[in-house]
């Protein structure tokens, strides 16, 4: 009608009915990509290697394993070795020591008082924040990818989720059973795996690809 304005001036200028994809960027967006994926990687790898080292191999390097040592040790170099294997009984970390003794808190004490709640209070905002960082670089990765927006969902929701699990699995732990230490494995495992799909995925897109098709959102 006459004397009235389209609200159409007002609609954006450029196509929003799809996400870019990766192949469409530019090469130095391409590369930001990239770097960020590798160096990720190389965080991973030495996330995984310290889990290995300082968490997993101590755990699972018992007392009696030591006990074994330092006997073969007192039969080659005499008794004076014995101490010295003896002594990584009480210098060794595993899994459960960075937690706080349940036993050291009083009977009268605040539960938000306990060493342990606030052992724990601590390391679950750092690692919240740290860990949703990551996500939400591997997330904007994924939802660039060519593929369906349903799978570019998930790629984006799965980690976020693992890094629940994995939170959960150290309140578990410390309140209710040491069992609950297995939690870290699906939590930090969905991680892991999202993160290989979308790098490889990323990668072969970016670098790799020699066409592709107008995929719109499904």
């Amino acid at each position: 009608m006459k004397g009235k304005i389209s609200l159409n001036i007002y609609a954006p200028r450029f196509n929003c009915s799809r996400w870019p994809r990766l192949v469409e960027l530019p090469v130095s967006a391409k590369t930001l990509v990239t770097a960020t994926i590798l160096v990720m990687g190389i965080a991973l790898i030495g996330a995984l290697a310290q889990i290995v080292v300082h968490d997993i191999i101590p755990t699972f390097f018992t007392e009696k394993m030591l006990n074994k040592a330092a006997k073969v040790s007192v039969q080659k170099y005499g008794s004076d070795r014995k101490s010295d294997a003896k002594s990584l009984l009480t210098e060794r970390g595993d899994l459960f020591a960075d937690l706080p003794l349940e036993n050291q808190k009083t009977q009268t004490q605040f539960f938000y008082k306990d060493k342990q709640f606030i052992w724990l209070l601590k390391w679950s905002h750092i690692h919240l924040f740290g860990m949703n960082m990551i996500f939400i670089f591997m997330g904007a990765i994924a939802s660039l990818l060519d593929t369906d927006i349903r799978i570019r969902t998930w790629l984006v929701v799965l980690p976020f989720i693992g890094v629940l699990i994995d939170i959960s699995a150290m309140w578990l732990r410390a309140y209710i059973s040491p069992f609950y230490f297995w939690l870290h494995i699906p939590g930090g495992g969905l991680f892991v795996t999202i993160y290989m799909i979308v790098s490889i995925r990323a990668i072969r897109e970016m670098w790799l690809q020699t066409s592709w098709g107008n995929n719109l959102e499904r």
